[in-house]
């Protein structure tokens, strides 16, 4: 299906987007995937793991340090920019929930959203309660900076393999969709995800059993397209700002 037009969104309804790593990878931020889940000669796992941190704490850095070099050159692109737009003209009725990291949809504009799987320029504690923080910097190699409240190591905040989705996002997901669904239509929109990563992946399920209307924005068919009652194939930056570009039926 080509996108010719907006998606219809009336005066009551709702609007749930969900991005993953395609969205970024054409503003030129790099995949695990296109590396072939390596980086330099190690595997991801071993810098985005509790038990890599915990075996080479300095090697996790190194790899973040690197990653926030980068994304610091990098610009939000139209795709980006369509999502901030259209959470602008609806509100309230509107959520965006990212898998990335990079920062890029706060930098277009985008406030409401969750950012499931943490963000690249903030930091926390690896062992004590305090509130992670905004943090830029990019950490000479070998360096390992550590709390001021506690002296542990601080760590990127990032969910990691093997940890768990903060409840508190999954929670207000489900509350968004809840109030969505009993107020009006709900549209939900996936853009350059794989359709691999849970719980991501299985959002559309949990949206279409509750009626909503859904569409997926891909480069190439998602490991779940079959799940979608929409599939558009093409770029985000592209196709995006054609789907969310005005507000259809009023």
């Amino acid at each position: 299906m080509h996108a010719r037009s907006p998606i219809p969104l009336g005066d009551d309804a709702s609007l749930l987007v969900l991005t993953g790593a395609g969205v970024s990878a054409e503003s030129g931020v790099p995949t695990f995937r296109d590396a072939n889940g390596l980086w330099e000669k190690y595997p991801v796992v071993r810098v985005a793991s509790p038990e890599g941190f915990a075996a080479d704490p300095a090697l996790v850095w190194r790899f973040y340090s690197q990653r926030r070099a980068r994304a610091k050159g990098v610009v939000p692109n139209a795709g980006h920019v369509a999502i901030a737009e259209v959470e602008r003209r609806l509100g309230e009725r509107f959520l965006l929930v990212t898998q990335n990291v990079d920062g890029l949809h706060r930098q277009a504009g985008s406030a409401r959203m969750v950012e499931m799987h943490g963000n690249l320029f903030r930091t926390r504690c690896s062992r004590c309660a305090r509130p992670p923080f905004e943090d830029a910097t990019v950490y000479a190699d070998g360096t390992v900076p550590t709390c001021d409240a506690c002296g542990a190591f601080l760590r990127p905040d990032i969910v990691w393999f093997g940890e768990m989705i903060a409840t508190d996002d999954m929670a207000r997901i489900e509350a968004f969709v809840n109030r969505a669904t009993t107020s009006g239509p709900l549209t939900f929109v996936a853009a350059g995800t794989s359709g691999v990563v849970y719980p991501a992946a299985g959002m559309v399920n949990a949206v279409r059993a509750r009626g909503a209307d859904t569409w997926l924005v891909n480069a190439e068919p998602a490991n779940n397209a079959s799940q979608f009652a929409h599939f558009v194939e093409g770029k985000s930056g592209e196709v995006l700002p054609v789907l969310l570009g005005g507000r259809g039926s009023r």
